[in-house]
């Protein structure tokens, strides 16, 4: 039995109380109650601490330097607030209230154990107050009902982030990261092998609205939109089983021949062909890296099992990102659904808010949002990435069922996954702006109680990570010096 801490005051309920104690103690520490036969787990969410000499009532600051001096280190209390959590072993919580002055211990290693070692799991870190007690989470749970890292900018989520990769991988997961930023390849992963995969589109399975926006046509263009269309299905009425076409070419000659025809009859709609003839070569030139001239591009197929494989998205613009997200996933949902894709996959979004954005359509919202209600009937995980969470789309944020959370201060950011899941109760969201870079708040199904944790930090180059700005000046001077040092000894050299 371990050390009484402090025994409840005033009016006890069944999921909280109130704990006097001489004993100061951690937010985020765990404590168990024993009564009615169980073994009762909460944690502390808050914790106040004053004197029995000085009160709030004193007004003079002379007065408290007086009593100092008279009585050395001050008498001081511990009033705190628990969290009831449950039954240790069944994690049920108690249909009767504590009863007043009972006491309060600090759990123990091994009953802490009970609740967070489990089959099927991966290790993300420690518990912050206990770091001998280490936490995992259950990995059925965390893919299968999706999870979310958010945090601010510096805060963590990226080690976060590659530590679950790491962990996966250990267990002959199958990932697929979209990596924005094109940082993951550079990773070393010690649990597993990486594959890049260059971001690619197959033109023929574009829709109309999809060549609209790439080619920035507005809405008010009908003349242009109906003679893309045009183009759009002629070049799909070459498109047979088995037969290799150039579909951007196909569209590009038909443009051509009816602007040929149609130059010395209408001036207008001339002048809209020609416009949808430019933007066409205009595509063409700028995407000619994304898009398969032999229309053989399928990221899906390229998938390996057991790996991380990495769309490696930084050379690309965000309408282009958009378009690659939502045909990847929903080709990836449409053969899990019909069996053609064997294994289960776990797809990592980084930069989560540029796509599934709260204030505006994107083109790969409505897949992203099909797959966070329905994606665990197929084996369809997701993992959203983000440092901006006010701008993730509510929705779609309130199917994640899993949340890993590190510091967050901005109040519209904390307000907003608040809103959107029931888990974080305010006595946890008081807790995001004082958490140091490393420590996060573990919520949902993949863990069996709200956790605050100490990440475990990912034993090699991390993306995300800070340049040393100041170092990096400093080099590029040495640099510079040096060469002009070496001119200056060529000169010598040839006796100028």
């Amino acid at each position: 039995m371990t050390e009484i801490i402090g025994r409840s005051i005033g009016e006890t309920e069944t999921g909280s109380l109130e704990f006097i104690s001489k004993k100061l103690s951690a937010i985020g520490e765990y404590v168990c109650i024993d009564y009615n036969d169980m073994t009762v787990l909460g944690m502390i969410t808050a914790v106040n601490r004053g004197s029995l000499t000085i009160d709030s009532d004193i007004r003079n600051p002379d007065l408290v330097e007086k009593i100092h001096a008279l009585e050395g280190d001050l008498e001081h209390y511990v009033r705190g607030y628990i969290m009831i959590l449950g039954d240790i072993h069944t994690l049920k919580i108690p249909r009767t209230p504590a009863p007043p002055g009972i006491a309060i211990r600090k759990a123990t290693k091994e009953e802490l154990e009970i609740v967070f070692q489990k089959p099927d799991s991966i290790r993300v870190g420690t518990v912050l107050t206990q770091p001998e007690v280490e936490v995992r989470v259950d990995v059925n749970k965390m893919v299968s009902r999706h999870l979310a890292i958010l945090a601010m900018t510096g805060a963590g989520k990226s080690n976060t982030t590659t530590v679950i990769i790491d962990q996966l991988l250990a267990k002959k997961g199958t990932l697929l990261v979209f990596d924005m930023h094109s940082e993951y390849g550079s990773i070393d992963f010690s649990n597993g092998k990486k594959k890049t995969i260059a971001p690619k589109i197959n033109p023929k399975d574009l829709t109309i609205g999809e060549f609209k926006s790439l080619m920035h046509i507005g809405e008010n263009a009908v003349n242009q939109e109906k003679y893309l269309r045009d183009a759009y299905n002629h070049a799909r009425s070459k498109v047979v089983d088995g037969h290799k076409i150039n579909f951007i070419k196909e569209m590009e000659d038909y443009i051509s021949d009816l602007a040929i025809r149609i130059e010395d009859e209408n001036k207008k709609h001339y002048e809209s062909i020609k416009q949808v003839e430019f933007k066409l070569d205009s595509l063409a030139k700028r995407y000619y890296k994304l898009f398969d001239s032999n229309d053989e591009a399928d990221i899906v197929e390229l998938i390996t099992p057991g790996r991380v494989n990495i769309i490696s998205l930084g050379s690309v613009d965000e309408r282009s990102v958009d378009i690659i997200v939502k045909h990847t996933l929903t080709k990836i949902l449409r053969q899990r659904k019909s069996g053609e894709l064997k294994v289960p996959v776990f797809c990592i979004i980084e930069e989560a808010h540029m796509i599934v954005s709260e204030r505006r359509s994107t083109e790969s919202k409505y897949i992203i949002s099909k797959i966070a209600r329905e994606g665990r009937k197929f084996g369809v995980g997701l993992c959203l990435v983000s440092q901006s969470p006010k701008s993730l789309d509510s929705e779609t944020l309130s199917q994640v069922n899993n949340l890993i959370i590190l510091r967050l201060v901005e109040p519209n950011d904390q307000k907003h996954v608040q809103n959107s899941s029931e888990s974080l109760s305010s006595d946890l969201l008081k807790q995001l702006p004082s958490l140091n870079i490393g420590e996060a708040i573990l919520l949902g199904q993949m863990t069996n109680i709200p956790t605050m944790v100490k990440i475990d930090e990912f034993e090699g180059k991390v993306v995300g990570t800070d340049l040393d700005i100041l170092k990096e000046w400093q080099n590029s001077v040495v640099e510079e010096e040096e060469e002009e040092d070496s001119q200056f000894d060529f000169i010598d050299d040839i006796g100028i």
